[in-house]
């Protein structure tokens, strides 16, 4: 072989290590805690401002109620879950399930139609967040035991009768994969669902797209790491294949002018689902950010759905 054999090799060898390597960057960022202050009870996005003053004004409804709000945890998979349960003395409790990134605090924002309802509220922060044990984020399929697990916390120690379960990107689909599970207790009655996509695969996709990004290959092996590392088959598995299960109530509230979970993937999940649901749409607000755009129709609608429910 001479040299400019060698050479090609050399520099195909290089292309192909480099190929490798920027998907994996790209998973030990988005998707693993590497220390314990990453995705922390924290403003995730402490450089936007419009997040900033979602952030503020949860920790300002947190401060009202700070008198009711008890930290909580237990133990499932082997790790140490973390939460703060906010006790209002009623038989019903909401689960509020946030999206990557964001832990408890967070959660509090999408709090007031719950108490307006008469539910306690339940705050979690996500395994491999907050103060939550766990390295991995594995996009509600490891996560949705962890709901479970909350819901018997909340029924054999606190005496909740009901369960409900709020959502957020993410957590809408966490909460799906919960209320399908075929060992989901009676007691979780149902679901609402802030900006739910069909497969992770098509948000993460639209992500990149939005930044400019190469697609090939960096998206194929990405969605490959999130399967070799935390067993999420994020491309074919996710609400789409789960939505015709759901035996329970949902509630979608959705942006037009999302362009993650696209107001198209929302309109199949609504058309194949099955079970008591309804959808609401809101003409402003990017994607997990409707409260903030229009908070009166945002709670109303989660207040009028519920109320005849439980």
């Amino acid at each position: 072989m001479n040299i400019w054999c060698w050479i090609a090799l050399i520099v195909a060898l290089q292309g192909i290590i480099f190929m490798l390597l920027v998907p994996l960057v790209i998973y030990n960022v988005l998707f693993r805690r590497t220390k314990p202050t990453k995705w922390a009870r924290t403003c995730s996005m402490p450089e936007d401002p419009e997040y900033v003053r979602m952030y503020e004004q949860g920790l300002a409804w947190g401060e009202r109620y700070r008198d009711r709000i008890e930290e909580v945890s237990i133990q499932n998979d082997g790790l140490k879950l973390c939460g703060r349960f906010i006790d209002f003395g009623q038989p019903k409790t909401v689960i509020i399930i946030p999206g990557r990134t964001e832990a408890g605090e967070y959660s509090y924002y999408f709090a007031e139609p719950y108490r307006r309802l008469g539910c306690n509220i339940m705050a979690i922060d996500n395994r491999s967040h907050g103060l939550s044990e766990g390295k991995v984020a594995s996009l509600g399929f490891r996560e949705y035991r962890d709901i479970l697990a909350w819901g018997r916390y909340l029924h054999e120690e606190r005496g909740s009768t009901q369960i409900l379960l709020h959502g957020i990107c993410i957590g809408s689909s966490t909460g799906l994969f919960a209320l399908t599970a075929p060992d989901c207790p009676d007691y979780f009655r149902g679901m609402t669902a802030d900006g739910m996509y069909t497969a992770f695969y098509h948000s993460f996709k639209n992500h990149m797209l939005e930044d400019k990004r190469p697609l090939f290959p960096t998206l194929q092996l990405t969605m490959l790491y999130i399967r070799i590392f935390s067993g999420a088959n994020v491309v074919t598995d996710g609400p789409r294949r789960r939505m015709p299960w759901l035996k329970k109530p949902i509630l979608f509230l959705h942006g037009r002018e999302d362009i993650y979970s696209t107001p198209d993937q929302v309109k199949e999940l609504y058309n194949i689902c099955t079970s008591e649901k309804k959808l609401v749409w809101f003409e402003k607000g990017a994607h997990s950010r409707l409260r903030m755009n229009q908070p009166e129709e945002y709670d109303q609608a989660v207040v009028d759905f519920w109320r005849e429910k439980c």
